[in-house]
């Protein structure tokens, strides 16, 4: 299992091909090998500053491949070719998208989504792209309608899907990641890891990894037995200097097995 960093993370410092540059030569000097492409703002728009190849020239540069991407569903099933080049320029073979919104709601929308993407999949795959769902935790809400988690629909009816489980949101879910990850041997490619904590008004907070409550030993176990890949660091939120996280937790995986 290999370590690699979730660029969303540190997504207000991308603005500009330059701020890109400096954040991966800052990302390859805690030691990590790889990142996760995702809210590169330089790549975003029509006319991007940032296009694959530039990115990849950059990535090159700074020693770091692209394990990952995070891209918009409605890029992958309608562009789907356009992704399979970007992807191949990047030289990245996993891509997944954040999550389900709008138009995608409760079990029903769950079950719409892991019909069409059969499509998608398929031909991701024939391209050597694994494609895969990255959970929040409003996918293991009971649905009212249904009765059922839409994440079930994910887990029962759609094993062409990778699973990037995100083990915060899991457990902010009240469902415990090593059982969860147990439970899906094979579709965990790359995983999401960040810690949670616990605010002085009874919320949760995220954390660095090592900083808060999470079972790292079980959870990093059940990652190996898994067949994980990549284990991609990420923090949404950070409460100090997110590139100061990334090493935190950096030094808190690496001195652990990884």
């Amino acid at each position: 299992m290999r370590l690699a960093a979730q660029m969303y993370t540190l997504r207000d410092f991308t603005s500009t091909a330059l701020a890109f540059d400096e954040s991966l030569q800052a990302v390859h000097a805690i030691g990590y090998e790889a990142v996760q492409l995702s809210a590169i703002k330089c790549m975003d728009g029509p006319e991007p500053e940032v296009d694959a190849a530039k990115a990849r020239e950059l990535l090159d540069a700074n020693g770091l491949v692209c394990c990952a991407t995070h891209r918009p569903w409605e890029r992958l099933r309608d562009f789907t070719d356009e992704e399979i080049a970007f992807h191949k320029t990047l030289g990245c073979q996993y891509t997944a998208i954040g999550g389900l919104w709008s138009g995608y709601e409760g079990v029903e929308g769950m079950r719409r989504f892991a019909e069409e993407s059969k499509r998608v999949t398929a031909k991701l795959a024939d391209a050597g792209i694994t494609f895969g769902y990255h959970n929040h935790a409003h996918e293991f809400v009971t649905d009212v309608v249904s009765g059922g988690r839409p994440y079930d629909v994910l887990l029962n009816e759609a094993p062409h899907l990778a699973l990037e489980i995100d083990v915060y949101w899991v457990a902010v879910a009240d469902v415990d990641p090593t059982q969860l990850l147990r439970a899906t041997t094979g579709r965990i490619q790359a995983v999401h890891l960040k810690d949670r904590g616990a605010s002085q008004d009874g919320g949760v907070t995220m954390e660095a990894i090592g900083e808060g409550n999470l079972n790292w030993d079980d959870i990093l176990s059940a990652c190996r037995d898994g067949g994980t890949q990549w284990a991609i660091v990420e923090q949404d939120t950070c409460p100090r200097d997110p590139f100061d996280c990334l090493n935190s937790s950096y030094d808190f995986l690496s001195t652990n097995g990884l």
